[in-house]
């Protein structure tokens, strides 16, 4: 999943409090400079509405990473072209009381797979990035 995580009331916005997640859990201080812009917010499972937020982190080799342990248990990081490839790409099909409930994006990559929500921030972001791709 991504940094995320309940809005504190000294966040002035979604974007502040994005920002402070990710330094919080990944020990990355990003500025506002770094943003790109909000996807549209989306629920989660307890109908909670999520904000994402996009940013360019610049290359992943100059980033120093300090993942808290009470939060975080694994960092990994796919690639824009891993992404892209449609090998690495499914859909998950999810069924209630025995019935077609609804379908869901994931993303495959060796023992990882992004899925639920993550998976439909991901599949937003692909959109927007490579609309042409994807």
């Amino acid at each position: 999943s991504f940094p995320g995580g309940r809005r504190d009331p000294a966040d002035g916005d979604a974007v502040a409090t994005a920002l402070r997640e990710t330094r919080e859990e990944l020990g990355l201080a990003l500025g506002a400079p770094s943003v790109w812009g909000q996807l549209r917010p989306l629920p989660d499972r307890q109908g909670q509405m999520v904000a994402p937020v996009v940013a360019n982190l610049g290359p992943l080799e100059d980033l120093t990473l300090t993942p808290n342990p009470n939060e975080v248990e694994e960092v990994f990081t796919l690639p824009l072209a891993h992404l892209l490839r449609e090998e690495n790409q499914g859909y998950t099909h999810f069924r209630t009381a025995g019935r077609y409930g609804y379908t869901l994006p994931v993303f495959l990559n060796g023992p990882h797979k992004v899925w639920g929500l993550t998976a439909i921030i991901t599949e937003q972001t692909l959109e927007l990035l490579a609309p042409d791709l994807y």
